[in-house]
């Protein structure tokens, strides 16, 4: 764990994973699902250092972890989205990058990935974002503003966030020349936690074969758009 500062000046802990050789290291700032700073996100971090990243998880819920859904709504429901993308998530793109990181990606799953989306409009340092399977409302979305390339990957059949969201949420994309590519897998929300089917949530399951797929793309983005 360490501490790093918002534009602001005030302090956020983060989770930071680092490869064995961390000079000129590319950074990813990796976003929490509702739950918290859990294991499961650590993980995540944990799998960007092995490939040669330095990884950071802000503790955007001040060191709160929810274990049960209602738990997770609530925390969420108090998270200020607008202040987590533009403060939270862009201090820790901005600690990495003065840290040694040339350039510096997002990425964040179910609510880390709608935060991603917003990240990708107010967040001008970042150098690209990955998206996985949350979006906020289309209103929020400052398509214009989204100067740099974006992956995405959604469920087909996700009771969170509909398909039909991403669609218009693509159109809009679309419209305003942002450099996307947008990936749907035949699976429900949450596929790539590999807690999803222990959670006793119907919406939720975890596919391996949409995980280990979307992965190798995701790795295949960050080199391509970070790793120079």
């Amino acid at each position: 764990m360490i501490e790093f500062k918002r534009p602001d000046g005030a302090a956020v802990n983060g989770y930071l994973a680092e490869p064995s050789d961390k000079s000129n290291a590319p950074g990813v700032v990796v976003i929490q699902e509702w739950w918290g700073l859990d294991d499961e996100v650590k993980a995540v971090a944990d799998r960007l250092a092995k490939a040669g990243y330095r990884a950071l998880v802000p503790d955007l819920y001040r060191g709160k972890l929810a274990l049960e859904a209602n738990e997770a709504e609530h925390l969420m429901g108090d998270l200020n989205f607008g202040d987590a993308a533009g403060q939270d998530i862009r201090g820790a793109v901005q600690y990495l990058k003065a840290t040694g990181s040339a350039k510096v990606a997002v990425t964040g799953f179910c609510m880390g990935g709608a935060l991603t989306i917003l990240a990708a409009c107010n967040v001008p340092e970042l150098d690209g974002s990955i998206v996985w399977y949350g979006n906020p409302p289309l209103e929020y979305v400052d398509a214009k503003a989204i100067t740099k390339p974006m992956q995405a990957h959604w469920a087909l059949h996700d009771e969170f966030f509909p398909i039909s969201g991403v669609d218009q949420l693509e159109e809009k994309l679309r419209q305003a020349g942002v450099h996307y590519e947008f990936y749907r897998y035949d699976t429900k929300h949450a596929f790539a936690n590999p807690k999803s089917d222990a959670r006793g949530l119907s919406p939720l399951k975890y596919s391996a074969e949409a995980a280990q797929l979307a992965w190798e793309r995701t790795l295949q983005f960050l080199n391509k758009n970070i790793n120079h």
